[in-house]
């Protein structure tokens, strides 16, 4: 007779599953996917296949002629990257520069470090970054809502979080007046640069938060965390001058913040385990999110903002740790 072996206690078992979890925030994905057709036309669809697809293949070559091992690209994982990598790029992004994005998210941000489970940084946003940081010009160029049938040669305009940050820079030709109001942002119908495809509309990304957490594939710590210290500190600073820092809520609507706290920050491996240690990390994203579109050289730093904290969480979870089952209080 084999050997029984019992693990430690608490023995459970739960339905979720890295597939359940994996399609389940692409479905809560969809409500903002579907926004995104709607106002960008055949350019959302372009970007989004060519990075789907791209990261699917990605991973496949590299599990089964690199790492010799058999492919795992069912587990909806690599979809999922291709995805949110999608979500943070811009409409008129072309297919070549998509490509390397997928490599580097794929082959650095995650195959590198062993493939799902050991990535210590979001596999989409070091391909964002990457990107950002690599072809600047193209990358800032945001095309302007409603051009359904113009992909390379839409033309482009400011965004929200551009205007706001030539105000701060003393630009004279910006004003706060140019901003839409807090409403139309939450909708999406915003004029000039709309931002990446991802980012168009507030309330979808919060249809899609409701969806996650009523399935619990993901808690309110970190959303909620991240989305409350940029409301708080931005409030600091518009009640301190009115004139040249926008409204909390615009802020909180504009680029990238809501897209990241609920669909990027909350990634499984890359975030702290428990309740505590998730708190911490979402305040700390929002700081640096708020210091770096403020003081920083970009408009945006939810992405920046995330992959430091991506850093942090080991660090986290060495000091945060959950009570031991059984433990009695001291």
């Amino acid at each position: 007779m084999g050997k029984f072996i019992v693990s430690l206690s608490p023995h459970a078992h739960g339905k979720d599953t890295v597939e359940r979890n994996m399609y389940g925030v692409m479905i809560a994905l969809v409500p903002a996917l579907l926004v995104s057709f709607l106002f960008f036309g055949i350019g959302s669809l372009v970007v989004c296949a060519s990075s789907v697809a791209a990261c699917v293949f990605f991973e496949w070559a590299i599990s089964k002629y690199v790492m010799g091992r058999t492919p795992t690209i069912t587990d909806g994982s690599a979809m999922l990257t291709g995805l949110l990598l999608s979500f943070n790029l811009p409409s008129n992004l072309p297919v070549w520069i998509i490509l390397i994005g997928a490599l580097v998210a794929i082959g650095i941000g995650k195959m590198t470090f062993g493939g799902l489970g050991c990535n210590p940084f979001n596999p989409a946003l070091v391909g964002r970054c990457f990107l950002l940081i690599s072809f600047p010009a193209q990358m800032t160029s945001w095309p302007e809502i409603g051009q359904h049938l113009a992909y390379a040669d839409a033309t482009t305009g400011a965004t929200p979080l551009s205007i706001m940050k030539r105000v701060i820079n003393g630009d004279t030709t910006a004003s706060l007046d140019q901003l839409p109001d807090a409403f139309n942002m939450l909708l999406g119908n915003v004029e000039g640069g709309a931002g990446t495809i991802g980012e168009i509309s507030a309330l979808a990304l919060l249809i899609g938060l409701a969806y996650m957490l009523w399935k619990r594939i993901i808690t309110w710590h970190i959303p909620v965390s991240i989305i409350g210290t940029v409301f708080v500190f931005c409030g600091l600073l518009y009640l301190g001058n009115d004139q040249k820092f926008a409204n909390p809520l615009i802020e909180i609507f504009s680029g990238g913040l809501m897209l990241g706290a609920i669909f990027m920050a909350t990634d499984y491996v890359t975030s702290p385990m428990t309740h505590k240690g998730q708190i911490i990390y979402g305040i700390a994203i929002g700081l640096l999110t708020v210091v770096i579109r403020n003081w920083g050289s970009y408009p945006e730093g939810m992405s920046f903002a995330i992959l430091i904290m991506n850093a942090f969480t080991p660090l986290i979870n060495m000091y945060v740790k959950p009570k031991r089952f059984g433990e009695v209080a001291q």
